[in-house]
């Protein structure tokens, strides 16, 4: 057996070495963004994100084979992983980024010894980033005085970062800028000696965009901004200038790509992230910056404190139940949990490895604000008394071979978390008119924008959507979605005779793949008072042309750019990008 006065395990080097050598790749993937966006290669912009969000799982996964090759006698032992454990700590402990270290250790034992992955005191559960030191931030960022006055801070700002491109109507990119701050800013709040403006070093980059984040103390407070960039055929320029809190949050959200942006100390970006975007948790912070693993982890975290000071009960989530998944909720915790049902209702004929691939290609994809984020766990552990018996009569009738319970615990042995939103049907059931024609509007715009990207979703029944707070719709059901350019549109066949037009099933062929977008008017809309608006709204959703259009743009090479701001904020909103 075992003991923890034993030498290093030489296992820990080998977690070490494992997570050096992803922390490394993750680094030179995240530097090659600045290139792609000054050569506007928008090809290389895409692989590069999915090959980095491949990254960390594949680092875990090597090492997980050395430890089970090479040492795989002692990874039962509990003593042994103790051991690990607090050798690990040590050799860790002086570095920068130990939180992001801790979940990489986290993981591998996870899929090292499953049936020990649930014991706590094995893992590093509550460390992380309430126990990093935050670091001095005087490096981090371009400081510019009020003293400078408006038209030269912004020139400055411009001056300071150089994209090493060709700049297009620069002096324009000033005016526009000096403009904004004056109409948003200056006119209700007076700058005095105490204003002073802050810009992050770190270049933030996400698919055709790169966005600096700022904040300038005036009345005060911080006031937080970002300054969006654009890469198009005539040159870089500003595309617009962003203080509403919200659409900060919009770009920061869970619906949309992860950021590339060189870090050194990640908890330090995360900190000052923190203190420009305060409604933003730690977690989803990591996630946006591209450390999704270890935001799940801070999640966990988030999860465990807020169950340890509340005492409602999980319940079925509420909402027509789903064919493939089980859904339930913590009515005060903003998170679905989602379980792949043992057996599917019929019409659905898929295999449950086939609902998780669906999922895993959602987590690789360009979301385009229109899909949620999810993060995935196995052996999860829920407090039984917390269980409504309900809920626990149907996770034994749905998901009977995923659930164990052990003493007072209820170990679900995977699932997926994601944000909590109001079905769209549900919503529509109750809301004004006026609601009913935004969210109408969104939910068309959520189902273009999803197939510029070329994702397809397949069933598109409102049931499958969620409305946030702002009166966004998003995607959240993956199990049917495939890639809009595998599908073939087409037009309904006219019936001819009168066997045809009375015949109980299609008289005509129909592949798999064949959609045909003229029946979206009879199932997309139910209310009857918003449905005529939404018909008349997005009348292309009905032609089977304007899908192959956007076919032929994804296969002749066009990456499809989705703003995280609304056209009219644009400066120039009809400049190519």
């Amino acid at each position: 057996m075992f003991r923890a006065s034993t030498k290093k395990p030489l296992v820990v080097d080998e977690i070490i070495n494992g997570y050096i050598k992803y922390i490394n790749s993750f680094n030179e993937y995240t530097k090659r963004a600045p290139i792609y966006f000054r050569e506007r290669d928008w090809d290389g912009v895409q692989l590069n994100q999915r090959q980095r969000l491949r990254l960390y799982k594949d680092c875990v996964n090597e090492v997980v084979k050395i430890c089970k090759v090479n040492y795989g006698e002692y990874l039962n032992d509990r003593h042994y992983w103790l051991a690990v454990k607090h050798s690990f700590s040590e050799t860790i402990n002086e570095r920068n980024d130990k939180e992001l270290a801790e979940s990489f250790y986290n993981s591998v034992i996870r899929k090292s010894v499953a049936k020990l992955s649930i014991d706590e005191e094995l893992m590093f559960v509550l460390e992380g980033y309430d126990s990093c030191e935050i670091h001095p931030q005087e490096n981090l960022f371009h400081n510019y005085p009020s003293t400078w006055g408006v038209q030269k801070i912004i020139r400055k700002i411009l001056e300071d970062f150089d994209f090493k491109a060709p700049y297009f109507q620069k002096e324009k990119d000033v005016q526009f800028l000096v403009r904004s701050i004056r109409e948003v800013i200056l006119t209700r709040y007076e700058v005095d000696k105490s204003t002073t403006t802050q810009v992050l070093k770190q270049v933030f980059y996400r698919n055709k965009a790169a966005y600096l984040i700022g904040r300038t103390f005036l009345g005060g407070k911080w006031m937080p901004f970002i300054i969006p960039f654009m890469h198009g055929p005539n040159g870089v320029f500003v595309d617009t200038l962003i203080f509403d809190p919200n659409l900060m949050s919009a770009a920061f959200s869970y619906t949309r790509s992860y950021f590339m942006v060189e870090t050194e100390i990640p908890s330090q970006i995360v900190a000052f992230l923190n203190s420009v975007i305060t409604h933003k948790k730690v977690y989803e912070l990591y996630n946006a910056i591209g450390f999704n693993k270890h935001g799940k982890t801070e999640f966990y975290r988030d999860f465990l404190n807020h169950q340890n000071t509340s005492d409602d009960q999980y319940t079925l989530a509420p909402g027509i139940k789903g064919m493939v998944m089980t859904v339930f909720t913590l009515p005060s915790y903003n998170i679905v949990f989602k379980m792949i049902k043992d057996s599917f209702d019929p019409p659905k004929n898929m295999t449950r490895q086939e609902v998780k691939d669906k999922y895993r290609l959602v987590s690789l994809h360009d979301r385009v604000g229109r899909m949620a984020d999810t993060h995935e766990f196995e052996y999860f552990k829920l407090p039984l008394d917390r269980v409504h018996p309900d809920l626990l009569r149907e996770l034994r009738n749905t998901v009977n071979s995923l659930i164990e319970i052990k003493d007072d615990t209820l170990i679900l042995k995977h699932l997926y978390t994601e944000r909590r939103l109001t079905p769209l049907n549900m919503y529509l059931e109750d809301c004004s008119l006026e609601d009913a024609k935004i969210v109408v509007e969104e939910y068309g715009n959520a189902i273009l924008q999803l197939a510029k990207a070329n994702i397809f979703p397949g069933d598109m029944m409102t049931k499958n959507f969620g409305v946030t707070r702002q009166k966004r719709v998003i995607f959240y059901d993956y199990d049917e979605i495939e890639f809009l350019t595998q599908m073939n549109f087409r037009e309904k066949p006219k019936p001819r005779t009168f066997e045809e037009i009375y015949a109980a099933s299609p008289w005509y062929e129909i592949a798999k793949n064949d959609v045909f977008p003229e029946d979206f008017r009879r199932f997309m809309i139910g209310r009857a008072d918003v449905k005529p608006y939404f018909l008349d709204f997005h009348k292309d959703l009905f032609d089977p042309a304007h899908w192959r259009n956007i076919q032929k743009r994804i296969e002749n090479g066009e990456f499809i750019h989705a703003f995280p701001y609304p056209d009219y904020m644009r400066f120039r909103p009809h400049e190519p990008v």
